[in-house]
């Protein structure tokens, strides 16, 4: 098993994020939003946002004004502006209200073909537009099976982070998304999960060194709901979740964030 640099004493903050994918619509979006604010508000100890679909974040923005619930998109193009029908730039995301946004999503990787040196484009963009990213890696069903699962996670990381210093780097968040654990009912277990995690860190400690390791928080995001959270997010190289389909219910995703505050 990878050696974890996290342990006890561990002074990451927790992250939950709510990725609602391409689900709700205006009224059922801000009803969430509302939601969530209200059953997540009295948590002082974990940080929260929900990344809505493109049309959706400026209205789910208005409604999480001056709360502790942070916004998110879940992508971005690389190109400032230009002929690119469909695509959402990084200024656009930030002119509605969007302080973070995902990179390389597995549903971005494998559904629309995001490959690593695209993954590592967006990445540099959404640093210096002042977005906070959250770089998602993880292996397929058949690279596990094949145990490839570190070789994938180290090639992911290096292609998305080379040439980017620990300092350029300090508001990014990593999420571990197994693939073979997104929306097909299987989850890693605790201990799998905390494999990989601490393997993710001592494998950015050999890239960029061992304080920037110990400081960047690591999500895991497979298929994570009420019911399996606490002892996912117990683990200590685990600093919190990527919540897909448990984010569209409120109190699902309430208690996956009290499970990681501690209550």
């Amino acid at each position: 098993m990878a050696r974890t640099l996290g342990g006890s004493a561990n002074p990451r903050t927790p992250i939950i994020g709510g990725n609602w994918k391409m689900h709700t619509d205006l009224a059922t979006a801000c009803q969430l939003a509302s939601e969530v604010r209200n059953r997540t508000g009295a948590l002082r100890s974990v940080e929260v946002v929900v990344f809505p679909p493109f049309p959706l974040l400026h209205p789910v923005a208005e409604r999480l004004r001056e709360s502790r619930v942070a916004v998110g998109a879940q992508d971005l193009h690389p190109a400032p502006k230009g002929a690119f029908t469909s695509a959402v730039s990084a200024s656009m995301l930030t002119s509605v209200g969007a302080q973070w946004v995902l990179v390389g999503h597995s549903e971005r990787r494998q559904v629309f073909g995001d490959n690593d040196a695209a993954v590592a484009e967006k990445l540099r963009v959404a640093l210096n537009a002042g977005l906070r990213p959250v770089l998602c890696i993880g292996e397929t069903l058949q690279e596990r099976e094949a145990g490839r699962t570190f070789e994938v996670l180290a090639r992911q990381l290096d292609t998305a982070l080379q040439q980017l210093t620990a300092p350029a780097l300090a508001s990014l968040v990593l999420a571990d998304e197994p693939v073979w654990a997104i929306g097909t009912g299987k989850v890693a277990t605790p201990a799998q999960a905390q494999e990989a995690h601490a393997y993710i860190r001592q494998h950015v400690a050999g890239s960029h060194g061992q304080a920037f390791a110990s400081a960047v928080r690591i999500q895991y995001g497979g298929s994570v709901k009420g019911d399996n959270a606490a002892g996912l997010l117990q683990q200590p190289d685990i600093d919190g979740a990527l919540v897909g389909g448990a984010s569209l219910d409120a109190e699902d995703f309430a208690a996956i964030c009290r499970a990681r505050a501690g209550g």
